[in-house]
């Protein structure tokens, strides 16, 4: 490079020594073509240094290291996940059907009753009372009947003979006629004077868990106030979870619902190891136009009260199961403008950008419709620092999992 340079030089002094018979260039000119010729010197120079250090050496590849998966044949589930809530299988809202004074709370709030239980009492006495008069206004109305029908007979014997007249005859019956229909009254008032004797003692409808009690001993309560009830009691076992799914999935859960009974399985968030299982019970006959879905409603024993009304779940209906699927495990598929791919590793240590097509997400893998064969390698760790035809190497191997099963 110093030669170049002093070659340039020499060139500018030349030049000088012939201003005298070149007068007519200008001094820039001059200078101009010394200074490129200077410039392409040192281009020259900077290419034949970096030429030598290509010769010198070619780059080396990087090998990237990653974690692979072969992609296996299997049978999987086909199924439907959603969030569902929980529902008591019944719900009853206990209220006084008399008005009358609280004497009476047999229960403990929150704890489960049986069916027949005592729940509450209300001061009995001025039903009983009612009762005692029902039961004397009949009792003196079938002794006057008794008495009717008697002169209707002896009337009925001498207004034959002609011994007394037929207006007189035709009263008693009539008196009789009455005092029946008096008779019949009064057996529907005592009847109702009972009823009302035994709405004063209130009894559990169901099986199920008691809610807060609204009211207390010594308070009055009225009949049939809705805006009150006196308890509300939940049966939780059996119980319901309801959930949505797409109406597009809506002729499937059909099929396969005729087919046979449908499991479902429930788990709490947070606590996945705890799995329910019950069946497919309930599809709603009308599709919620607003959200394009349709309600579904399962239902379990919840013998252990596992599941509590007002509880969010996680529901996974399975509607059969499909053999021969392609699975690898869901974190080896990523997506990008073009779709959905994958890296698939060739013998040659090498990989291939694949374009997949993908089906169910089922426990943590993916069937694959199309772009995989069975026992390929999919990279499952490293794709950031991959492309088309990068050398990769293999730090670990695995088939793809088994998925976890529910208990």
């Amino acid at each position: 490079m110093v030669d170049f340079v002093r070659r340039g030089i020499e060139v500018l002094e030349r030049m000088r020594s012939l201003k005298s018979t070149m007068a007519m260039w200008s001094k820039r000119f001059l200078w101009t073509v010394g200074i490129l010729w200077v410039s392409l010197s040192v281009s020259a120079c900077s290419e034949n240094i970096s030429g030598q250090g290509r010769g010198g050496g070619a780059k080396r590849a990087v090998v990237v290291p990653v974690t692979v998966s072969a992609a296996v044949e299997k049978t999987v589930p086909v199924q439907l996940k959603a969030i569902g809530k929980v529902q008591a299988y019944n719900t009853v809202a206990i209220r006084a059907q008399v008005t009358g004074e609280l004497v009476g709370v047999h229960f403990t709030e929150g704890r489960e009753v049986k069916k027949g239980d005592p729940l509450f009492t209300i001061d009995p006495r001025p039903f009983e009372a009612e009762v005692k008069k029902a039961e004397a206004n009949l009792a003196k109305n079938r002794a006057q009947l008794e008495n009717a029908r008697r002169q209707t007979r002896r009337y009925g014997e001498v207004a034959h003979k002609g011994y007394v007249s037929q207006e007189l005859h035709d009263q008693v019956l009539t008196n009789a006629t009455a005092l029946e229909a008096a008779v019949r009254a009064d057996e529907a008032a005592l009847e109702s004077a009972r009823l009302m004797l035994r709405y004063c003692h209130i009894s559990s409808p169901i099986d199920g868990v008691t809610g807060e009690t609204k009211v207390d001993l010594g308070n009055l309560v009225k009949d049939n106030d809705d805006a009150n009830p006196m308890v509300v009691i939940n049966q939780i076992s059996p119980i319901y979870a309801s959930f949505a799914v797409p109406e597009q999935n809506l002729p499937e859960v059909k099929k396969h619902m005729a087919a046979g009974k449908l499991e479902v399985l429930a788990t709490v968030s947070g606590n996945e190891r705890d799995v329910v299982k019950g069946e497919l019970s309930f599809i709603d006959n009308t599709v919620d136009p607003a959200t394009g879905t349709i309600q579904l409603k399962a239902t379990f024993a919840n013998k252990d009260k596992f599941l509590w009304p007002g509880q969010y779940v996680n529901v996974v209906l399975t509607l059969t199961t499909r053999s021969g699927a392609i699975v690898v495990p869901s974190h080896a598929v990523q997506t990008g403008q073009e779709g959905q791919y994958t890296f698939v590793v060739k013998p040659d240590a090498t990989v291939e950008y694949r374009r997949v097509t993908v089906g169910r997400d089922v426990d943590g893998e993916l069937v694959i419709e199309k772009g995989i064969a069975v026992g390929e390698k999919v990279v499952t760790d490293g794709q950031l620092r991959l492309a088309q035809g990068s050398q990769v190497r293999v730090v670990e191997e695995g088939d793809a999992g088994t998925g976890e099963k529910a208990r």
